[in-house]
Order: C-alpha cells, then sequence, then structure tokens
C-alpha cells in the first residue's frame, strides 16, 4: 500500500516500539508453488516474446521458454529427483537457457542451489559439500574447475552455456520428450516449500546457504511491473537480486533483459539506448560507477521507470547526481533487504527528500531497534535491526547453530546491522554490527568518514576501514578511487579530512592510498575487508 505520494505507508506502535508496514493479502492461495503461478502466466501469449540475450543475440517467447522448462522438469523426474532434499546445483551467468533451468526446477518443486562462478574452487566446493547436489550445472567455461567438484560429491555435469564433447548439456535435456498433459508438480502448503539456496554475502565471514521458500513476497513486492515493461539485473542467479528479476518475469509477464556481460555503465547504457530498459536493478557500487560515467546524459537513461539499487551504501552527491539523468522525482529507488529474509525489506521512493534513507517498510514487514541489553528503541535511536516477515523459513541450510543466531524463537531476524527509524517512519542503516571501529576508545563509523571524504570533487569511490594495533585499536585507513582525467593526492585526502572533522579519532591515521579501483564482491558490493587486505599488501610491498 502506498500513500498519497507513492511511498510505502509505515505505522508506528509505539507501546511495543514496532514498525510495520501495510497489512496485505497475497492473491495467491498457500497452495500453489511459485512454478505453477509463472507455469500459467507463460501459458498466455505463447507467441510474446519472453526473453532477450543482448550479449548472444538470441530471443526466446513464452511458448519456447515454457517448453524448454517443462523438458527440463521431465527430465529431472526421469532422474529420480521427487524429494524436497534432492538438489540441482548451480554455477551459470546469464545467458539464454538458465531460465529454462530455474523455470524447470520450480515446476518440479526441486531445490536449485545457485553458486556465483566467480567463487574460487575452494569455496564452490565448500558450499556444495553442505548440500551434496545429485546434479551439477555450469557454463563450459567452468568446465575443468566443476570438474574437480562433481567428482568429490559423485555428482553428473551438465553444461547451460556451451559444449564439451561426451558430456550432456541442456541442448540434450531439451530432446527429452514432453507429454500432452504435462502439468507442473503440486505440493500441500506449496508455499513453504524451499524454493532454492542462496549464498550469503560473506561480508562478515564464509557464505552459508540459504534457504529461500515459495514465498509470494519475493515477486509481490513489485506488483506493479507490466507486460509492458523491460526489466534487468546484471546479477547472476545466486544473489537474491537475480532471483527476483527471474521470478517478476515469470510471475507477471514482463519482457527479460539479460546479458552475460559483467556490468560496465558503457554497456548498461548501450542495453538501455537499445532495449528500452523500463526496470533495472543494480548494486550501489554500479550507480556510483554510471553517475560518474563521463559519458552518461539523460537521453540514453529516458526508457527508465524504475532504477532500484541495493547492497550498500550511496553518497549524496552521488544520488544528486544521478536523479538529473532521470525524467522525473521517484525513478531512483534506495531498496534494503537480506538473502534471509528473501525480499525486500523496506523501498525508499523519496531518494530526493530523505537521500540518506533507504525508505519505508513493505508491506507485511514489522522491525523493532533493539540496544546491546535487548530493550527496544523508540525514533531518532540507533539499535541493530530485528525484522520479522511472518513467512516460513528453514534456515541456514545444515546449520542449525547459524540459523538459531539469525532467527530467534519468536521469529525476529537478528540483521546484524544497526540503523534507526527518524519521525516520519523512514529507515536508516548506519552500518553492519561488524564494522564498528574504536579508536583510543571512541566508537566511529567509516560511513561518516566516507561521506566526508566523497566530497572532494576529484573523488569517485572511497572505502574507510580499520587499521588495528593493541595500543590505540582501529586507525581509519582509505582507499580511494580517482574521477577520470583527475588528479588526486593522498596527503590532499588526509588534509581535507583533518580539516572537516573536528575529532581526532575520526582522522586518517592510518593512511591513505590512491588506487585504480575497489575489490568488490561478485554482485558489486565493495568488498571492504579485500580492500582493506590490498592496502595492508601495498603497504608491506612498499
Amino acid at each position: 500500500m502506498l500513500d498519497l505520494n507513492g511511498n510505502p505507508t509505515t505505522s508506528y506502535d509505539a507501546r511495543l516500539k514496532i514498525w510495520s508496514g501495510a497489512k496485505e493479502q497475497s492473491y495467491y492461495n498457500d497452495e500453489l508453488t511459485i512454478g505453477q503461478i509463472i507455469f500459467r502466466q507463460l501459458q498466455s501469449e505463447p507467441q510474446r516474446i519472453f526473453q532477450i540475450s543482448h550479449s548472444e543475440n538470441t530471443r526466446l517467447t513464452r511458448n519456447q521458454m515454457l517448453v524448454n522448462a517443462a523438458k527440463v522438469s521431465v527430465y529431472l523426474r526421469q532422474q529420480g529427483f521427487n524429494s524436497e532434499t534432492h538438489v540441482v546445483g548451480i554455477v551459470a551467468r546469464n545467458t539464454t537457457h538458465l531460465a529454462a533451468l530455474g523455470y524447470g526446477c520450480m515446476f518440479n518443486g526441486t531445490t536449485f542451489h545457485a553458486v556465483n562462478p566467480n567463487l574460487d574452487v575452494h569455496t564452490t566446493s565448500k558450499l556444495f559439500d553442505i548440500t551434496k547436489p545429485r546434479l551439477l550445472c555450469c557454463d563450459a567455461q567452468d568446465y575443468d574447475k566443476m570438474q574437480n567438484v562433481a567428482r568429490t560429491l559423485g555428482t553428473q555435469l551438465v553444461t547451460i552455456d556451451g559444449s564439451i564433447a561426451g558430456v550432456t548439456s541442456i541442448l540434450d535435456i531439451f530432446e527429452t520428450v514432453l507429454p500432452e498433459d504435462y502439468k507442473p508438480a503440486s505440493f500441500e502448503n506449496g508455499i513453504d516449500r524451499t524454493l532454492a539456496i542462496l549464498c550469503s554475502s560473506g561480508t562478515t565471514g564464509t557464505p552459508k546457504a540459504v534457504t529461500i521458500s515459495n514465498s509470494r513476497k519475493i515477486f509481490e513486492a513489485h506488483s506493479y511491473l507490466s507486460l509492458n515493461d523491460v526489466q534487468y539485473a546484471p546479477s547472476t542467479l545466486d544473489w537474491l537480486t537475480g532471483l527476483i528479476t527471474l521470478i517478476t518475469a515469470g510471475a507477471y509477464g514482463t519482457l527479460r533483459l539479460i546479458s552475460k556481460e559483467p556490468f560496465s555503465p558503457a554497456h548498461f547504457l548501450t542495453m538501455c539506448e537499445q532495449q528500452d530498459i523500463s526496470w533495472a536493478v543494480l548494486a550501489a557500487s554500479h550507480i556510483a560507477m554510471l553517475a560518474n560515467f563521463p559519458d552518461v546524459n539523460a537521453k540514453q537513461l529516458r526508457c527508465l521507470r524504475h532504477l532500484l539499487f541495493a547492497g550498500g551504501h550511496t553518497l549524496v552527491a552521488t544520488l544528486e547526481k544521478m536523479r538529473s539523468y532521470l525524467r522525473g522525482e521517484g525513478i531512483l529507488r534506495n531498496a534494503y533487504g537480506m538473502t534471509e529474509l528473501g525480499t525486500c525489506v523496506s523501498c525508499n521512493y523519496s531518494t530526493h527528500t530523505k537521500p540518506s534513507s533507504v525508505g519505508r517498510l513493505m508491506a507485511n514487514v514489522r522491525m523493532r531497534v533493539v540496544n546491546e541489553s535487548g530493550e527496544a528503541l523508540g525514533p531518532n535511536a540507533v539499535g541493530e535491526l530485528y525484522c520479522h516477515h511472518g513467512q516460513h523459513w528453514s534456515g541456514y541450510f545444515g546449520n542449525a547453530l547459524a540459523t538459531n543466531e539469525m532467527r530467534d524463537t519468536e521469529g525476529w531476524f537478528h540483521t546484524g546491522d544497526l540503523g534507526y527509524f527518524d519521525e516520519d517512519s523512514y529507515l536508516h542503516i548506519v552500518e553492519r554490527k561488524k564494522d564498528m571501529l574504536k579508536f583510543m576508545g571512541m566508537m566511529y563509523y567509516p560511513h561518516e568518514i566516507e561521506e566526508v571524504i566523497a566530497q572532494m570533487p576529484q573523488v569517485a569511490e572511497v572505502c574507510v576501514f580499520g587499521i588495528w594495533n593493541e595500543t590505540q585499536g582501529d586507525a581509519a585507513a582509505a582507499s580511494v578511487v580517482a574521477k577520470s582525467g583527475c588528479q588526486l593526492d593522498a596527503s590532499k585526502v588526509l588534509a581535507f579530512v583533518a580539516e572537516k572533522i573536528s575529532v581526532s579519532y575520526k582522522h586518517l591515521h592510518g593512511g591513505v592510498q590512491v588506487v585504480s579501483a575497489l575489490a568488490k564482491s561478485a554482485n558489486g558490493k565493495v568488498n571492504r575487508q579485500a580492500v582493506k587486505a590490498a592496502y595492508l599488501n601495498a603497504v608491506r610491498d612498499s
């Protein structure tokens, strides 16, 4: 439910100190799986173009996607995939037939575990050792890496993009005979069945295998999408945003635009001009790259009606610049969510008036702000954010201890994020709880110093982290990326921070490095630990 200005409504219970999104009833009954919902949608207007691969120059109609996915489902049945514990492993980029594989698993009620193809073989093997998939699907370019993983698990390999002699490919699976009376599998209370297993972000440790149910929340937050929308996200299927775009395309019948090329401003602008993207979901770092790209202009982005970003903090100056290229207010939106919740928790439609906020709560989401003593806090008080979405969650696959640490007995997720609600019930994220640093006995957050450095006109991106020593604590240090064509000296950054911040404990006692790029995780988030490691390596080698 939206207010008169188009923002989600959020109410506050001052007695319980709980913020709540609007109460909304789902359109679908609890017996249906998402696969059944998508199957019905794909049956309408069968000759309508459903997916375009920009990088491969391929087009698939709804009927082609439906038939291919149904054949994957039949193949899985023939291979004995008849239990929720029977898992398909996926390591793949956004190529032509990935969607059919995903939908086919959904049609059969088979859980798929998606892992990013850029992860090292050790981490990939460790993740699949948790879920032990009975089938591993990968791109041909990753076959050698995945062959070792498959051999360890005793699992068959199937290629999705490209082929290997003697190895089953997705095209071979499309040769499966489809019964005339084919229907997707049905289950009692299908809404609670595990749909997928994704990876946690890994920014605070080794990624965990996160179960995602068939909850409607994964797509109903985007019910404004229509048949006329062209949607795009650079995220692969192992990220929540990648899964959301796959499901929303199927559920609402939008045109799904994909590319196996990684995000770059030039590539995104080309697709906007050629394919008329109306709905895009990017990482916060992508917005910074796009806003500071020297060749960007409003004409290239005129097709965008919804530009969502998530997965990190974006500077106010960057938001202002990005909005100047869009054709109206409310297009640029900051979303906040967690893989564990399987949905957006909040969305900010008012980045022009509340640029530092992640918005108001989505429907049927509740939130509390809790201090270290477990006491609930009111407006404008910073604490850890607890979230409740009222949906089934099977937890981290094979990790009951981590599951219990994440969600308490009352169903509240302990997000690990520090934040607060302002007097207008807008949510603000201060920082990850584990990113809070202490220097000379004083607490500070890297984000505070990043905001100051970003005011320098030569700065494109910045990451601040702590350099620890046992006598002083975490001395703030910064890695800074200069804008194209600009010269930036580390000493000027040091002096600028010292001038703008009055308290010494927030000065850059750990130093400054000007670098060509910041290390990022596979979904575009700045990886603070990796940036710090590169900084320390450079210091050691100098």
